[in-house]
């Protein structure tokens, strides 16, 4: 007999449709899977070979071959165990199951319990997209299933359970959606416990209006991490899109937490400075998210940053600019999106305090440049924004008093966003740092005294066609927290000011050597 089972996909962090088809004929015994299976569904043959006798069924004898259309795709993963099972009941042990219209995912133990599998997001909004009207996915994932609207999501906890109910007994329970506003929002670090760093304050909050990038300069000891890890608590919320693209990443890569339907906090991500260049953008035979796709919508926190190696911090430059990255391997091809904001934190030096206000830096001048040169001019012209964090003084230590919360600065980052939303509506742009070039035209018109202060330091400090678009950018951003519609000196003057630790570092450590 045959029979075939609706499935889904995953490849990346999108979704397609398979089908399962089992054929079951006479013959001598022999189980067969085909369709480019890797390992994981190979094993498959085991585990519903023991669930199928475990249900209190007898394995059909005979020739037995699944099929899992289309078969020029590779298939990973344990999630079609379920439609395995399904058909290899209906097509060899003549159980009457109703399948039309549905699709089924799920790894399946040996006792016919059923385990989450990664993508169920992905896996859902596709099969909403196809014109399925059902689809039964592990009691684990209910809660990232029943996020997507338009299609019956069933979420089972035993084979058994999922047999007994088609066959006309009792009926599962659809999950249902919990609404994106009310969903609960994890506590985050917050901007009143940091003590003094005012300038670094500022510069985060132009950071969090304009998605700009963050480079913090600095002794040890000062604060950097601790302003970095309380980045996402100004930004602004996450849109339901965003959270469902973000959450769709993190469930294909496995990192979603358990019932979590979508991640309402935007993501921080901090990889240690030892991850290779494959940890950071994603790979593997068969294509994986890496860190700067995981930390898409959020902020990508490279602590230490001339620690890491050459290649992985070169590898930043092209998700940096295309906000996605592709990742080519012999398993497959993989687009995964990078949108992220980078925030680097490094000392001035290796012991740290060259530049120190009281303490002698024990560095030569060529272990400081060779240190500093590990940021390629390339990678430091991306960096918008560039912030010295000095040694914080006892009087503001000692200071009992709470700084400004992290509310009350998120409330002018959503104003300036609000502009932004409003100002490129139907662009495709969503922050300042995003902007095209012609978009970059149109919109960041200069006061003449604003134009000609602009003119004097792109001669005096020689910047590239690049960091003149950046600069740019972070003074439209400081004019949109300002609340004016043309950029005017004020607001140059101090995109110019978090454009000058180049100047005080790398070119006169050159100049010294």
């Amino acid at each position: 007999m045959f029979c075939s089972v609706q499935s889904m996909g995953l490849s990346g962090i999108e979704s397609y449709p398979v089908t399962v088809e089992v054929d079951c004929r006479r013959g001598l015994p022999r189980f067969d899977i085909v369709g480019l299976p890797d390992t994981a569904v190979k094993e498959s043959r085991e585990r519903v070979h023991s669930a199928i006798g475990n249900l209190g069924y007898t394995f059909p004898a005979g020739v037995l071959v699944v099929n899992l259309a289309p078969a020029d795709t590779k298939k990973s993963g344990p999630l079609y165990d379920l439609p395995i099972l399904l058909g290899i009941l209906a097509a060899g042990c003549g159980v009457d199951l109703p399948l039309a219209g549905s699709a089924f995912v799920g790894e399946i133990s040996l006792d016919g319990r059923l385990r989450p599998v990664n993508g169920v997001l992905s896996m859902v909004s596709e099969a909403a997209r196809q014109g399925y009207s059902r689809i039964y996915i592990p009691y684990d994932n209910a809660a990232e299933g029943s996020v997507v609207q338009g299609i019956e999501v069933y979420p089972v906890r035993t084979a058994r359970e999922l047999v007994e109910a088609l066959t006309g007994g009792k009926p599962l329970s659809s999950a249902q959606a919990i609404p994106y506003r009310e969903l609960p929002q994890p506590p985050m670090p917050d901007f009143s416990e940091v003590k003094g760093q005012e300038n670094a304050k500022r510069a985060l909050e132009i950071a969090a209006a304009g998605g700009h990038n963050v480079l913090l300069i600095g002794p040890p000891g000062t604060g950097k991490s601790m302003l970095a890890k309380r980045l996402p608590s100004i930004l602004p919320e996450m849109s339901f899109e965003e959270a469902v693209e973000t959450t769709k990443i993190h469930s294909a890569a496995g990192f979603l937490p358990s019932g979590v339907p979508l991640l309402k906090n935007r993501v921080f991500r901090s990889p240690h400075h030892s991850i290779s260049m494959a940890g950071l953008t994603g790979g593997g035979s068969t294509p994986r998210p890496g860190e700067i796709s995981l930390a898409h919508n959020g902020v990508l926190f490279m602590d230490e940053l001339p620690q890491f190696t050459r290649p992985a911090m070169e590898s930043l430059r092209q998700p940096l600019e295309d906000g996605v990255i592709t990742i080519s391997r012999a398993g497959g091809r993989a687009t995964y999106p990078s949108s992220f904001m980078l925030v680097g934190a490094m000392n001035p030096c290796p012991c740290g305090y060259f530049g120190h206000p009281t303490r002698a830096c024990t560095c030569s001048q060529t272990k400081v440049s060779l240190y500093l040169n590990k940021i390629s001019g390339p990678l430091l012209d991306r960096m918008d924004l560039q912030v010295e964090v000095p040694p914080v003084e006892y009087d503001r230590m000692a200071d009992a008093r709470p700084g400004e919360s992290s509310a009350a600065i998120r409330q002018r980052v959503e104003a300036a966003r609000q502009i932004q939303r409003r100002r490129y509506a139907g662009t495709g742009v969503t922050c300042n740092a995003r902007l095209t070039p012609a978009l970059l035209k149109k919109y960041c018109v200069l006061t003449p005294e604003a134009d000609r202060l602009l003119a004097a330091a792109y001669e005096r400090m020689g910047l590239s066609g690049r960091s003149y678009d950046r600069l740019l950018r972070v003074a439209r951003t400081i004019a949109d927290l300002a609340g004016c519609e043309q950029i005017g000196p004020d607001h140059v003057a101090e995109a110019i000011q978090f454009r000058n630790l180049d100047r005080k570092y790398w070119q006169v450590t050159a100049r010294e050597l």
